[in-house]
């Protein structure tokens, strides 16, 4: 998919990947942007600064109505040609997660993408063509020492990105999956605090957002369905397929050097 003349919905677009994804979309000639984020006044300060049609709306995106109505919204400057389903939240909790915790993973990380796809899905096929990028993380691929809700939740995020792209592909839509590892936002700044973001920061480079909204354009350009940053999360991945129980033996030893 080229961005060029396209209608595009970005959540979590206040800051981080998502912002970055809106300026770089812009910068390639998107036809509009309706960008969402919990925090209201975060992304209308994204959207005064581009130079193309923009919608900001608040939006809880656990919240299926507040989804729906989103695409109704976007849907006023035309049919939505792609769906950046970006907003992702970490706990840093393990067996000591609250239920609360656990329901909101699971209801920002994974249903968010189930309710965007509800909503724009049927526009899409009817009209044989859209895209969906669902915003996954490398946790998903891979695993999130120190954040078990993450770790669990982005794995089934990971898991219905594939279900969507074999079941209408065939019918002219496409599915990404974007799995970064560590990026410079608010997400892995908060996590540096406890060992999920120094095991992130220790595992490789930390990209800024920019850069991994450069890589999206490509990734979308090839229609590919794992669009990675860091193109080591392949090498890992199929580390952990070969030989798991070797891959799980190096990160307990990373993890246990993070902790001291």
């Amino acid at each position: 998919m080229q961005i060029a003349g396209k209608n595009i919905v970005i959540t979590g677009a206040g800051s981080g990947i998502g912002a970055a994804m809106a300026r770089r979309f812009a910068a390639e000639g998107a036809a509009s942007l309706t960008l969402a984020d919990l925090d209201g006044d975060a992304v209308e300060r994204v959207a005064a600064g581009l130079e193309c049609r923009t919608l900001a709306l608040r939006v809880d995106v656990g919240d299926e109505e507040q989804v729906r109505a989103m695409i109704g919204r976007a849907g006023e400057y035309g049919p939505v040609d792609l769906v950046c389903s970006n907003a992702g939240i970490g706990t840093g909790a393990g067996l000591e997660a609250t239920p609360e915790q656990w329901a909101s993973a699971w209801a920002v990380n994974v249903q968010a993408h189930v309710y965007a796809a509800r909503a724009a899905l049927p526009g899409m096929v009817e009209r044989g063509g859209g895209y969906l990028l669902n915003t996954c993380s490398a946790a998903g691929l891979l695993t999130q020492p120190g954040d078990a809700p993450y770790a669990v939740t982005k794995h089934a995020a990971v898991a219905f990105a594939e279900w969507l792209a074999l079941t209408y592909g065939e019918q002219g839509v496409g599915v990404s999956a974007l799995c970064p590892q560590g990026v410079r936002t608010p997400l892995l700044a908060e996590a540096l605090e406890g060992v999920a973001g120094r095991v992130v920061a220790a595992a490789g480079s930390v990209l800024e957002p920019d850069d991994v909204a450069e890589v999206v354009v490509e990734g979308l350009a090839a229609e590919r369905f794992l669009i990675l940053p860091h193109p080591e999360v392949a090498e890992f991945e199929r580390r952990k397929a070969t030989d798991r129980d070797r891959w799980l033996a190096g990160l307990r030893r990373m993890v246990s050097a993070v902790r001291g």
